[in-house]
């Protein structure tokens, strides 16, 4: 058990590493299928994670075997994976045989490449998913309670993982646009002051003044306060003043 934990905490210091400064989300998904083959009785492990259009694709596996399978699954719309994406519940198959006449292709596909049980674990933080970890054995009834509970958490971790990343670019995007917005609310404060100091108006008129001049003339506010601060534009004929 102490030799299992250890491996538990490399496992989880080395996903901790893709999560920092350059955040790969295929490194990410990488290590985790790496991570549950090295640490659970597993022979094989596939990753899928849905896209912005909410439809599955694959983003890592272990083998080309493991891949063909799970590509096999989203083509046919039908298997465990899917299932456990669909539900956000676990699915353990413990006889990928006896699943045959519930998942006919992917039972037939999965028993060619010698596998005979396999588990699908959610990839979800609360009500939210993205995504399905997949493990496949070579043995029937392979996963003990215990594995699975490893194999969940791990997932929970990759997940929580990209989610953060997800939510740390929209924040990015958000400040890039609070960055556009505010240097653009100076350049209309430069605009404003021009105004006003040419024409001997307060700063509100020549804001007013700045506004109706770039709707006449379907200008946006901001490039025509960019012409007034490069004088590319006739200030007079904003203000109305010879």
């Amino acid at each position: 058990m102490a030799a299992r934990d250890g491996a538990l905490t490399a496992a989880l210091m080395r996903l901790v590493d893709t999560l920092v400064l350059e955040y790969d989300p295929v490194e990410l998904t990488q290590d985790l299928v790496d991570a549950s083959v090295e640490l659970l009785a597993a022979d094989a492990a596939g990753l899928l994670l849905a896209d912005g259009g909410g439809t599955l694709q694959v983003f890592a596996s272990t083998s080309e075997e493991t891949r063909l399978l799970e590509l096999l699954q989203i083509q046919s719309a039908a298997g465990p994976c899917l299932q456990a994406y669909a539900t956000g519940e676990q699915v353990l198959v413990s006889d990928i045989d006896a699943s045959a006449q519930r998942w006919p292709a992917f039972a037939e596909y999965a028993g060619r490449q010698g596998f005979r049980s396999m588990c699908a674990l959610p990839m979800r933080l609360h009500s939210e998913r993205i995504g399905a970890l997949n493990l496949f054995t070579t043995a029937t009834g392979a996963f003990s309670a215990e594995d699975l509970r490893i194999a969940q958490a791990l997932a929970d971790f990759a997940t929580i993982g990209i989610l953060h990343a997800r939510l740390l670019a929209d924040s990015l995007t958000v400040n890039e646009q609070l960055d556009t917005a505010l240097n653009t609310r100076v350049i209309i404060e430069q605009a404003k002051g021009m105004l006003a100091e040419r024409a001997g108006l307060d700063m509100d008129t020549a804001y007013r003044k700045l506004r109706e001049y770039a709707r006449t003339n379907s200008l946006r506010l901001s490039e025509l306060a960019h012409a007034v601060v490069d004088r590319t534009v006739d200030l007079n004929g904003i203000t109305g003043h010879a």
